[in-house]
């Protein structure tokens, strides 16, 4: 299956499946819909998830601190079959649940490092990235987080470093030559950092795409929120009137679209559910007529006709 095609990460040297899990959502309450809609699953709902995820074969597993109880979860839960995943998380937001908060020194940092590494229930984590709050420009300008995430790194508590950023601090970052993964936003109705993703290409760089079917938006779910107002809906309408209000055409589209940018080493899919998560595997492997995908990419960058 597509999903389950491996991509090279020079950087690390390692191949990636191109769909990654991403575990914010079996450890935080979060997402569209009801108040039920959004809340984490229960204890034995997460654990058969995550070894669910593992047996299709998914081999990124990435979350973060300021996910809640995910660490903890994945610890619990699949720390005995560490060897089947790459593992990822974050530091710089923390949890204090139900709320976070940012802390980028340099002692918060090695601090949430070994934290995760108590609760992921594991000696060493594969990839920690900067997981970025409101004033990006200060933490880099500092440089007391990538200070301390390089020594955890000497002290072999991680192996490679990235950044979950976007725009020209992302190109920044990708130019420095400090990191090995770059996490952005990108998806039909942003595709702001597809520069980035070819310069990360060309550097050997990782890419992780978040949100890339756009938090749900470009789903079928969208279809019970058109009453609303939300950011994007004029070319959610537009993509919508182009599939004849086919929501898993759009879904099945929204993934090709990622799928066929070849600087993505992998895309995190989020999902509370196993079975959500295998209905955009098989999405992804939905027959796509180009020349829609090619409509559909001009309309998300505000120049096609629906």
């Amino acid at each position: 299956m597509k999903a389950l095609e491996k991509r090279r990460i020079e950087r690390m040297n390692t191949e990636v499946t191109f769909f990654g899990f991403g575990a914010l959502s079996i450890g935080r309450d979060w997402g569209y819909g009801s108040e039920e809609e959004k809340r984490r699953p229960e204890e034995k709902e997460a654990g058969r998830v995550l070894n669910s995820i593992l047996d299709l074969g998914v081999n990124l597993i990435d979350t973060a601190r300021a996910y809640h109880r995910s660490e903890e979860r994945i610890g619990k839960y699949i720390s005995h079959r560490r060897n089947e995943y790459i593992l990822a998380t974050k530091c710089g937001e923390h949890s204090n649940e139900p709320r976070t908060y940012y802390d980028f020194s340099y002692k918060a940092i090695k601090e949430s490092i070994d934290h995760s590494l108590r609760l992921l229930k594991t000696d060493v984590i594969d990839l920690i990235q900067i997981h970025f709050g409101p004033e990006p420009e200060k933490v880099i300008q500092e440089g007391e987080t990538l200070a301390a995430m390089k020594d955890a790194q000497k002290e072999e508590k991680v192996r490679f470093l990235g950044a979950s950023i976007d725009g020209e601090l992302a190109t920044q970052l990708i130019q420095s030559g400090d990191f090995d993964v770059m996490q952005m936003e990108y998806h039909l109705l942003n595709q702001a950092n597809k520069k980035n993703i070819e310069l990360a290409k060309e550097k050997g760089i990782g890419v992780l795409i978040r949100t890339g079917i756009g938090r749900g938006l470009l789903t079928s779910k969208v279809l019970g929120f058109m009453d609303t107002e939300f950011p994007g809906k004029e070319n959610v309408q537009r993509l919508l009137q182009l599939m004849n209000h086919d929501g898993e055409l759009l879904h099945a589209l929204a993934l090709h679209f990622l799928y066929q940018e070849e600087g993505i080493s992998s895309v995190l899919i989020g999902s509370k559910s196993i079975e959500r998560f295998k209905q955009n595997m098989n999405l992804l492997e939905r027959e796509i007529d180009l020349d829609l995908l090619e409509k559909a990419i001009a309309i998300g960058q505000g120049k096609g006709e629906a």
